[in-house]
């Protein structure tokens, strides 16, 4: 039996005046993921307790069969195992992203989708200011970047499960000045991120940005701190070998925690100008080796982020046009068993320009799924349906039952 699953990221979100009522998800063309509705099930699942952020790390680990209430420990710990960066029991991960902040308001949480180049030119500057042994800042793609703090019994850990900060995605075109971190060692992270202003205001990479156009990075912003997580294998749970393709290091992080492979794809970009193409073509090549791949594409989450409905729309529509349909013809002409599942990590909504708690629709076909007699995949249909999953880690046996 193979096993796909594509994760259109953010993809849910709420009826929209300017589509009559409807979501973007509806009214885009996805005759594929249709497909997939009727000819298996469409159901609803929470990836998002309320008690935890309605984050990325917290969906997608619930997502991939893990209940975030036991396991959840701070999305940037993921994202360091995914550049193999060890930590220590008792390190500290911080998440780094180089923004836009003008005016106190937060104008772009990516810094004009800043290159991972001028990144590092930046971060070096920001390291050779550090007057703190303990801390070191580590490049990564774009605007996404970490800060290590390893602790020593001499020197421990200032911060605790307390310590709050708010990811800055969530702040666009917001004023920022009651959104500093809060809690245990806050007054450091607070601290570093108002002496980066000084540290980059004159910066060649901020002066070249500037003469071109472009956004200077003004800041970095320091948020979803945790500690390395202890996860089971997959493959001890599930007895499957996994593959993961994204362009996205919390994937990447929480795919090698649980032992899955990671597919490098060339073109994939963790934006809307992915080669969509290309993360089908990987998907189905992995086939021939791994029992189960799981394909995620940030492409919807960014288009939501940045409250472009358009860019959803069509986003959606590349994503079943290049992804799953393909995915699904190879399925069905390989002869082999197999189930395929569509769904969302968490909604984000272009209203808000940031995610939320609830549901997401999820759609499953393949092999020993009766159809439900659904004809389209959708959140409507979704919520109409029996099929529920309140504790969205339990959708990934259900799948693989």
């Amino acid at each position: 039996m193979k096993y796909v699953i594509i994760i259109p990221d953010g993809c849910a979100d709420e009826s929209q005046t300017r589509l009559d009522g409807k979501t973007p998800l509806e009214v885009a063309e996805t005759p594929a993921m249709d497909e997939i509705a009727r000819r298996g099930v469409v159901g609803r699942a929470n990836h998002t307790p309320a008690h935890l952020p309605a984050c990325s790390s917290v969906a997608n680990m619930s997502l991939l069969g893990y209940d975030p209430v036991m396991n959840y420990n701070g999305r940037a710990p993921l994202e360091a195992a995914a550049q193999g960066i060890e930590l220590g029991d008792q390190d500290w991960c911080v998440r780094c992203n180089l923004v836009t902040v003008q005016d106190q308001t937060m104008n772009s949480f990516t810094a004009g989708h800043i290159s991972s180049e001028e990144a590092k030119s930046l971060l070096a500057t920001a390291q050779e200011n550090m007057t703190d042994p303990r801390l070191e800042f580590i490049p990564g793609v774009s605007y996404r970047n970490l800060l290590v703090l390893r602790a020593t019994p001499d020197s421990p850990s200032p911060f605790s499960s307390e310590t709050r900060a708010t990811p800055p995605h969530d702040l666009t075109d917001q004023k920022v000045t009651e959104d500093f971190p809060r809690g245990p060692g806050s007054s450091l992270l607070c601290e570093l991120m108002n002496q980066s202003a000084g540290w980059f205001g004159n910066h060649s990479v901020n002066r070249l940005r500037v003469e071109s156009g472009q956004p200077p990075a003004t800041n970095i912003w320091l948020w979803g701190l945790g500690r390395r997580p202890k996860l089971a294998a997959f493959k001890l749970l599930h007895g499957l070998d996994g593959a993961m393709i994204t362009a996205v290091d919390l994937l990447r992080g929480l795919a090698k925690l649980i032992g899955w492979d990671c597919i490098e794809v060339p073109g994939a970009t963790g934006y809307t100008d992915t080669d969509y193409a290309a993360k089908g073509r990987y998907a189905i090549e992995s086939l021939a080796k791994y029992d189960l791949v799981c394909v995620h594409i940030e492409a919807p989450d960014e288009a939501s982020h940045e409250g472009d409905l358009e860019k959803k729309i069509k986003s959606l529509e590349e994503i079943d046009q290049h992804i799953v349909a393909p995915i699904l013809r190879h399925l069905d002409q390989s002869g082999e068993e197999f189930r395929i599942l569509v769904t969302p990590d968490h909604p984000t909504y272009l209203s808000t320009k940031t995610h939320t708690h609830g549901d997401v629709p999820f759609t499953i076909c393949g092999t020993g799924i009766k159809p439900d007699g659904n004809q389209q995949y959708c959140e409507a249909i979704a919520a109409a349906s029996e099929l529920a999953k309140p504790k969205g880690w339990e959708l990934m046996p259900y799948f693989l039952k």
